[in-house]
């Protein structure tokens, strides 16, 4: 069947294609399951990757069943981690559902999607039924996972919650009846105890999908939250742009493939050009994609503006001197540190010292250089992508 081999593209693990060619022959829309836990507000270009994905399945005729974790999401999947996530509050879980539904619709078919919420089920389980589905799984199968065998041999604390998250993501699989789980390729163990589950209670066993993790903006890990190298739905066109323009030309092009789901020869027409033409075509595309054309387009115009002809941008954060110090002067450290727009004051020093610091056409060589208001503005320009306007 054509749409299983379309299926198949971008995938990592795919359990399997003929259950899959099976199902399909039913004739009748399958049930595709994805979960996700709010621990933060933001979904990231790495969700986008299993996200696509599941659109692929609504375009081809089939139900999206995405859940939300928010009973798991106080758990904390370890999946890749070496050591226990932070535990959430029931309140900061409900505001980052909330924001991950709006971002979710950016690339989902809202009337193709039935939302679903895990504490559906879970808050009415007694300590009983947790017991019963505990003793679907033993220690020695949960050790087979990479994660928590690496930190069992490091002695590094493994908590008795978080063995049981796998079994509460299968089971998610079980109360929601799913055709089809799809998530990264680190959830493969997690997916497998869905089949698992549903097995043992006299239903089909889901089909699993598993895409590719997403490099992320340092070209080494996987794009997430907690490494902090990631893109985000919500990022300001402008910081979006920026963010895409810094990755690397050759982690570029799963981008395209991955995110944009460009066809091979589609990437190796754009390899025979240059690789920066190439690149600002991919923040185009994805900062339209959020934003709208026209963001795209402006944020383009704004790029070749200060970096290819070395112009000051036409807008950027604007501040009161005033505002931001309580006295006559100021150091140059400590007007730029007070912006916000740089980490702390020893990487605005830190700055200085490499040469990346202008007030204007000058380079600042003197990080305890002081400066009161200006008569008109001061423009400063941090590193290639900051500048900041100080007024009266």
């Amino acid at each position: 069947m054509p749409a299983v081999e379309a299926l198949q593209r971008n995938t990592e693990h795919f359990i399997s294609p003929d259950e899959l060619r099976e199902r399909l022959r039913a004739k009748k829309p399958l049930r595709v399951k994805l979960g996700v836990d709010p621990t933060r507000p933001d979904l990231t270009f790495g969700h986008m990757v299993v996200f696509n994905k599941l659109r692929q399945f609504q375009d081809l005729g089939h139900q999206a069943v995405l859940i939300i974790g928010d009973f798991t999401a106080m758990i904390g999947d370890p999946s890749g981690r070496s050591s226990t996530r932070p535990v959430l509050t029931e309140a900061e879980v409900r505001a980052n559902a909330q924001t991950y539904l709006e971002q979710a619709f950016k690339i989902l078919d809202r009337a193709k999607t039935e939302v679903r919420y895990n504490s559906e089920w879970f808050a009415k389980m007694s300590l009983g039924d947790m017991l019963t589905l505990s003793r679907k799984m033993t220690v020695a199968r949960m050790l087979e996972r990479d994660d928590f065998s690496k930190r069992y041999a490091a002695n590094s604390p493994i908590s008795i919650v978080e063995f049981l998250y796998p079994l509460i993501q299968g089971h998610d699989s079980v109360m929601i009846k799913s055709d089809v789980e799809l998530g990264g390729s680190d959830q493969l163990f997690n997916n497998l105890v869905g089949r698992v589950l549903q097995k043992e209670a006299g239903q089909p066993e889901q089909i699993v999908i598993c895409t590719p993790l997403l490099v992320g903006l340092d070209g080494v890990k996987k794009m997430s939250k907690s490494s902090d190298n990631y893109i985000a739905f919500n990022d300001a066109p402008k910081e979006m742009f920026g963010k895409i323009m810094s990755v690397s030309d050759e982690v570029m092009w799963d981008y395209y493939r991955l995110l944009l789901e460009e066809s091979d020869a589609a990437i190796a027409e754009r390899k025979s050009g240059h690789p920066m033409a190439a690149k600002k075509a991919l923040a185009v595309t994805l900062v339209s994609k959020f934003h709208g054309a026209d963001a795209g387009k402006r944020e383009l115009e704004q790029f070749e503006k200060v970096f290819a002809r070395h112009e000051i941008p036409d807008e950027m954060p604007t501040f009161k001197f005033g505002v931001l110090v309580s006295g006559k002067d100021a150091t140059v450290v400590e007007l730029l540190a007070a912006t916000k727009l740089i980490a702390s004051k020893n990487e605005v020093k830190r700055l200085i010292e490499q040469g990346a610091v202008k007030l204007g056409a000058e380079k600042i060589t003197d990080p305890f250089r002081r400066l009161g208001p200006p008569d008109k503005e001061y423009i400063f320009q941090a590193g290639k992508r900051i500048f900041v306007k100080i007024l009266p």
